[in-house]
C-alpha cells in the first residue's frame, strides 16, 4: 500500500517516479489518486484522476484512502491489460450511436445496410439504452432489453437485428479505445429460428412461367425463375446489358427505392404540418403495427414533402456485392421471349410518343418509367394466387432457381458464379432438397447396392 501523505504533502525525497501512481490527501478535504495510463492524442501524458471525500470521524481517512486505492488499482489493471478506456470526453451510448451512424457507417456502407442500422438505433437502441454511459454499459443491460422488446411484441428477428447493430457499434468503440470490451459480443440474443424461404418445384415454376406470359412484362418473372435474378436486378436490367450475339446478360446495376432527403435549410419547419405531436389514442385502429411515437422536438423527417427534396425514389445503384457483377448465358427459349418482348416494347414506345421517358430499361411502365417494386411484388402474388400456389416472397424465385441448379448437379463453384454469391457455401442456404433430388439419390444407391440382386 502506498504511504499516506497529508494535505498536498510531498515529503522531500519521496516523490513518485515518472509514470508511477500516487495517492495523497489534499487540503480540499478529498483523498486523491493519480494514475498514468499512457499518452493522449496530443502527445501529453494521459494522467487519470480519482478522488473521494474524507468524511468526519475516526475512520474517515482510512475509508477514503481504501476507496481511492481500489480505483487506482483498477485503472492500473485496465492499463496493463490493454482494456483501458481512451482519454477524451465521456460518451453516452446515444451519442456514440449517432456518431457511428453518420460518420462511420453512412460514408462506408451501402444504402440498405445503413438503413437497417439506422432503424435499429433510432427505433430501439437509443430510446431503450441511449442514456447509459458507454463504458458502464453491461451485457445484462442488453439482454434485459431484448427480453423487454419481445414482451412488447417485437419478433426475435427484430431483436437479433438490434443485437447485430449494437455489436457492430460497440465493436468499433472497442477498436478505437472508447471502451475496454465489446459487451454486445458477450450478451446472448434471443433464440432465432429463421423462416425458411420455400423453393418451388419445377412443375410449379413451369406453371408460373406459362401464366406470366399472358401478362404485359410477364417475361420479367421468367427472368427471375430461369436466371435467379433478385427483384432489383430484374427491374434494373437495361437492353444494353444484353449481348444478343452471345445471348448473354452482363449484370452491373439494380433498381432500389431510397428515402428522400431534405434540400431546404430548415428541415424541421419544412415538415411542420406532418409532425406527430401527441401519442395515438388507444385503442388505435389506424396502425396495424405498434403505434409510432410522437416526433422529437427537433424532428427533421418528412423529407418526401420538401419542395427541394433530393436523392430519393427509385434510383440505380450497384448490385449487392462485387460478386453480383456477373455475366450469365440466357436460355434459348428465354432469349426468344426477350426478343418478342423487345418488339412489344417498341410498339408501346410508338404509341406513347412524346410521353415516353427513355431509361433504356428492359422492363418498364407503358411510358418507359421504372416499375415500382411494390407493384411488381403485388403482381407476383397475383400470379401465385391464380395458379393456386401458396403465397411466397418474390425472392422464392431465386431460391427455386438455385435448387434447380442443384437438381441439375451443377457444381457449387459454377452455381456461385451464376447466382452472384460471394461464397460458394451460400448454396447450403439457397438449395433445398426436394423429391426429385432425393429420388435421384435413391436411384443411384439402388443401382450400386441392388443391381443383380
Amino acid at each position: 500500500m502506498a504511504e499516506k501523505k497529508g494535505p498536498d504533502e510531498e515529503p522531500k525525497g519521496t516523490r513518485a517516479a515518472n509514470g508511477e501512481s500516487t495517492i495523497y490527501f489534499g487540503s480540499d478535504g478529498y483523498c486523491h489518486g493519480r494514475v498514468t495510463m499512457g499518452v493522449r492524442d496530443d502527445g501529453k501524458p494521459d494522467r487519470r484522476h480519482v478522488k473521494r471525500k474524507v468524511k468526519p470521524g475516526k475512520d474517515g481517512e482510512d475509508r477514503a484512502w481504501k476507496e481511492v486505492e481500489k480505483e487506482v488499482r483498477r485503472l492500473e489493471r485496465e492499463r496493463d491489460g490493454g482494456t483501458a478506456r481512451k482519454a477524451g470526453p465521456k460518451w453516452t451510448f446515444e451519442r456514440w450511436l449517432q456518431h457511428w451512424l453518420e460518420n462511420i457507417v453512412k460514408p462506408n456502407l451501402k444504402y440498405k445496410g445503413y438503413v437497417a442500422y439506422e432503424v435499429a438505433c433510432r427505433v430501439h437502441l437509443i430510446p431503450g439504452l441511449g442514456a447509459h454511459r458507454l463504458e458502464r454499459l453491461e451485457p445484462e443491460h442488453l439482454e434485459k432489453f431484448y427480453a423487454k422488446m419481445q414482451a412488447n411484441g417485437s419478433k426475435p428477428a427484430t431483436a437479433h437485428q438490434v443485437h447485430r447493430t449494437a455489436r457492430a457499434a460497440l465493436g468499433e468503440a472497442h477498436r478505437r479505445g472508447h471502451v475496454g470490451r465489446n459487451v454486445a459480443a458477450l450478451a446472448h440474443p434471443p433464440r432465432l429460428v429463421e423462416a425458411e424461404i420455400p423453393a418451388l418445384p419445377a412443375v410449379d415454376m413451369k406453371r408460373l412461367i406459362e401464366r406470366a406470359l399472358t401478362r404485359r412484362n410477364g417475361v420479367r418473372y421468367v427472368v427471375a425463375l430461369a436466371m435467379g435474378y433478385r427483384q432489383g436486378e430484374s427491374l434494373g436490367l437495361e437492353w444494353e446489358q444484353l449481348d444478343e450475339e452471345l445471348q448473354e446478360i452482363h449484370l452491373r446495376e439494380q433498381i432500389q427505392r431510397q428515402k428522400w432527403q431534405h434540400g431546404c435549410a430548415h428541415p424541421h419547419a419544412c415538415g411542420e404540418r406532418l409532425h406527430k405531436k401527441e401519442p395515438c389514442r388507444q385503442p388505435c385502429f389506424k396502425h396495424t403495427r405498434p403505434c409510432p411515437p410522437p416526433c422529437p422536438p427537433d424532428c427533421a423527417k418528412h423529407a418526401s414533402s420538401c419542395p427541394e427534396r433530393h436523392g430519393g425514389g427509385l434510383v440505380r445503384v450497384d448490385v449487392k456485392s462485387k460478386a453480383g457483377k456477373r455475366g450469365a448465358g440466357v436460355p434459348d427459349t428465354l432469349f426468344l421471349l426477350l426478343m418478342y418482348h423487345k418488339q412489344a416494347q417498341e410498339e408501346e414506345r410508338r404509341i406513347a410518343g412524346t410521353e415516353w421517358q427513355d431509361h433504356g430499361l428492359m422492363f418498364c411502365q407503358p411510358n418507359g418509367k421504372p416499375i415500382d417494386p411494390r407493384r411488381d411484388l403485388d403482381e407476383w402474388k397475383e400470379l401465385l394466387a391464380e395458379e393456386g400456389i401458396d403465397e411466397a416472397r418474390l425472392h422464392a424465385a431465386r431460391h427455386s432457381f438455385a435448387t434447380l441448379l442443384g437438381q441439375l448437379q451443377v457444381t457449387d463453384r459454377t452455381a456461385q458464379l451464376v447466382m452472384g454469391w460471394s461464397d460458394a457455401s451460400q448454396a447450403k442456404r439457397y438449395q433445398k432438397p426436394n423429391s426429385v433430388i432425393l429420388r435421384d439419390v435413391a436411384t443411384k444407391v439402388d443401382g450400386v447396392l441392388f443391381r443383380g440382386v
